[in-house]
């Protein structure tokens, strides 16, 4: 499962850039996936999730995923456009579903929403999911929250995808299992923290051997835990993504940690495909399993629910002020926070239009030339 970006991390800019305004990339995007069975307002959901990271600059889990990803989520069968998730269990504030495949960058955006519905009535909304497809960048669902004045955690595993060993460990058991956590910052651009439990998600190693780089030692390790500098090796199976924190004496545990609470919450709860099960021991114990049942929980907490609204406002106004106005080290490099570079880079390109790469910008081109569809133009054009 290529998983959420870390906070604050873009792949680099390629030099030959096509910009395509937001509106047209968006209805492009939705013509996708309306074209391979998803319904009107599902496709509108779904293309507003996926060209998020492209909005905001984390172009790893952008419109790069569509051909890489999500189309051959369908090809495959292992998504269905048309599922309806079931309610498998109802306690009010808490509720428990099965996705049955359906795609994630709708449902997740779905089980975010119904949280906060729940959250207006109770104080606070969980909803747990099993059977999950890839959400994409799971920044984006929570900032639906925050969006609305509430605050919202989203933790999702990897279903059975099996990349990552635990520290001193030689078989891989776990995927890179992203959380994200979103809420109000005044009038700034929302607190948005989203983030692998690994030093970095797959899709930065996947980029760097799309652009024909190496990757800084630190990223992954061989069977031995020494220092892989090919991208390349993560998906031949003999490069393993290292956790947060990197090696054990500089807080690899933290990582694991983490990692492991994604574990729980995420899938454990829900009863969705867990990563360690016995059969990661046998072999060699390199990379294996699919991103398949893949769970994920949702919390949002509405604080007008618990408290003055205007309190909790002026609050998180002061909090946030407090940071953006502390003293920096460079002056050309004030303190922010996760959520705000995106935040700006959002409002900038809304005007100016989304910047994609050459490359990618033809990609989507032939995607919309083999299914009839009208490709977006370039604003140069």
């Amino acid at each position: 499962m290529t998983t959420a970006p870390d906070a604050g991390t873009t792949e680099p800019a390629h030099a030959a850039e096509v910009r395509v305004g937001l509106d047209a990339l968006l209805d492009f995007t939705a013509a996708v996936f309306r074209h391979h069975g998803l319904p009107q307002d599902r496709a509108t959901t779904a293309a507003r999730a996926l060209v998020h990271g492209d909005l905001t600059g984390v172009t790893s889990h952008g419109l790069t995923n569509l051909t890489r990803l999500y189309l051959k989520l369908f090809a495959d069968g292992r998504c269905d456009p048309a599922a309806e998730p079931e309610v498998l269990a109802d306690q009010g504030a808490a509720v428990l579903l099965d996705s049955h495949k359906a795609l994630g960058l709708w449902a997740a955006s779905e089980a975010v929403d119904l949280a906060a519905g729940r959250a207006l009535e109770y104080g606070v909304g969980l909803v747990t999911v099993r059977g999950a497809t890839h959400l994409g960048c799971a920044g984006a669902h929570a900032k639906r929250a925050a969006d609305r004045g509430m605050i919202c955690l989203l933790v999702s595993n990897c279903g059975q995808q099996r990349i990552i060993r635990p520290p001193g460990g030689r078989a891989a058991m776990l995927g890179t299992n992203p959380l994200a956590f979103a809420t109000p910052a005044g009038p700034r651009p929302p607190f948005v923290l989203d983030m692998s439990t690994t030093v970095v998600p797959t899709g930065r190693v996947r980029g760097a051997a799309r652009a024909g780089k190496d990757i800084p030692e630190g990223w992954l390790e061989d069977a031995e835990g020494r220092p892989v500098t090919d991208p390349d090796a993560l998906d031949r199976g003999d490069g393993y993504l290292k956790w947060l924190g990197g090696d054990p004496e500089t807080g690899a545990f933290k990582g694991y940690g983490l990692g492991l609470l994604v574990e729980t919450l995420g899938a454990m709860l829900p009863g969705a495909g867990l990563g360690p099960e016995p059969e990661a021991w046998s072999g060699s114990g390199s990379p294996s399993g699919q991103d398949d049942n893949i769970g994920f929980t949702v919390l949002v907490i509405a604080p007008a629910e618990l408290r003055r609204k205007d309190e909790f406002e002026a609050q998180a106004a002061g909090l946030f002020d407090a940071l953006t106005g502390s003293p920096a080290v460079r002056e050309d490099r004030p303190v922010r926070y996760p959520g705000w570079f995106e935040g700006e880079r959002a409002t900038e390109y809304e005007k100016s239009g989304v910047p994609l790469s050459a490359a990618l910008y033809e990609e989507l081109r032939q995607v919309a030339a083999e299914r009839g569809l009208t490709a977006p133009a370039a604003l140069d054009d």
